[in-house]
C-alpha cells in the first residue's frame, strides 16, 4: 500500500466516523481494514487512533497526520482538475436543500446549469431536517441558519431572515394582529422540524423581549406545504424571507409585526443566513465550485 493510499484509509476513516462505515464505501471488509490500519500504524510506528469496542478516535498524532493527509490529497485533486478543466465541470453533484428553497430557487437553477453543463449529473434531496453529508456522500447542501457541524465549511449566500405571515384574504376575514399577545385570537400554522415543534415565537417590543408560545391548528414537516396553506388563506405562519419574498413583492402575502419579530431562537435574526454547507475537504471538485458560483450569480437576478 502506497503513501497516497495509507493517507486516503485515514482520511476515509475519519470522514465515515469508523472503519466498518470506511468499509462499506471502500468495499472493504472489517477484518481487512483493521489489517490496514494496523500496517498504517506500524509503517510509521506510531498510533494514529485509539480503538474501543464502540468507538474510534484519532489521536493527537493521527490528528496532525490526518490534516496533513487532507492537504496532501486536496493538492492532488485540485492539480487533476486542472488537467481536465479545459473539458468544463463534468462529474456527479450531489445536493440536498430545504424543501420549499429547493423547489423555488435550487430546482430552476439547477435546470439552468444543466443546460450549460450537461455532462455533471445531478442528484436533489430536499428535507426540513439537516442532513448528514458524509453518511448521505453529499458534495454541498444549502441551509438556512446555525452550522451545528462543526467540521463542516461554510460559504454566505445571502442574508435572510424569519417573518411572520398570512394572506390579504385572511386578514381581511380575521383582522391584521396588532401585538405579539394578540396571536392567540388567530389562527397559527407550524412547522415540525427533526422532531420539534416551532410554535415558540419570538419578539421584542421596545426592549422588552417576549415569546409567544402559539397553539398552531395545522402542522407539518414540509415547508412548501406550510407556504401552500398561508397562502390559500388558512392561517398566519412564520417562514423564511427567502421562502416567501416573491409571494410579498407580488402582494400574496402580507408581513406582520416586522418591527418586533425575531424568530424562532434568542439568536435567529443574525443566524438565519443562507448558506452552502460542504463537507470537510477546503477543495472542492470542479462541478461543486462551478455551480456554488453559477448559483450565487443565479440568485443575485432574484
Amino acid at each position: 500500500m502506497g503513501k497516497l493510499e495509507d493517507m486516503a484509509l485515514l482520511v476515509e476513516v475519519v470522514e465515515a466516523g469508523g472503519l466498518a462505515a470506511a468499509g462499506r464505501r471502500m468495499n472493504l471488509s472489517p477484518a481487512t481494514m483493521t489489517a490496514r490500519l494496523k500496517a498504517l500504524e506500524e509503517r510509521y510506528q506510531t498510533r494514529l487512533f485509539n480503538r474501543s469496542t464502540r468507538s474510534i478516535a484519532l489521536t493527537r498524532a493521527g490528528e496532525e497526520f490526518y490534516h496533513s493527509a487532507l492537504r496532501v490529497l486536496e493538492e492532488m485533486v485540485q492539480a487533476e482538475a486542472k488537467l481536465t478543466q479545459k473539458e468544463g465541470a463534468s462529474g456527479t453533484l450531489r445536493i440536498s436543500a430545504p424543501s420549499d428553497f429547493g423547489r423555488q430557487y435550487l430546482s430552476p437553477a439547477l435546470l439552468d446549469f444543466a443546460k450549460l453543463w450537461p455532462e455533471v449529473k445531478i442528484s436533489v434531496f430536499l428535507s426540513e431536517d439537516v442532513v448528514d453529508l458524509i453518511a448521505h456522500r453529499l458534495d454541498m447542501s444549502i441551509r438556512f441558519g446555525n452550522l451545528p457541524d462543526s467540521n463542516l465549511v461554510t460559504r454566505f449566500i445571502k442574508a435572510n431572515r424569519r417573518v411572520i405571515v398570512a394572506s390579504p384574504a385572511y386578514l381581511e376575514k380575521h383582522g391584521v394582529p396588532d401585538a405579539p399577545q394578540a396571536l392567540h385570537h388567530h389562527r397559527c400554522l407550524a412547522l415540525q422540524s427533526r422532531g420539534t415543534l416551532l410554535n415558540e415565537w419570538r419578539f421584542d417590543e421596545e426592549g422588552a423581549p417576549e415569546t409567544v408560545r402559539v397553539t398552531p391548528v395545522m402542522v407539518c414537516d414540509d415547508g412548501a406545504l406550510l407556504r401552500q396553506w398561508v397562502l390559500a388563506g388558512a392561517g398566519i405562519a412564520s417562514k423564511s424571507w427567502w421562502d416567501v419574498k416573491r409571494d410579498v413583492e407580488q402582494g400574496r402575502l402580507k408581513v406582520l409585526l416586522a418591527d418586533c419579530f425575531l424568530g424562532f431562537s434568542r439568536h435567529d435574526k443574525k443566524q438565519v443566513g443562507l448558506q452552502f454547507v460542504y463537507p470537510q475537504r477546503r477543495f472542492q471538485p470542479l462541478q461543486v465550485s462551478t455551480f456554488s458560483e453559477f448559483f450565487i450569480q443565479w440568485l443575485e437576478k432574484e
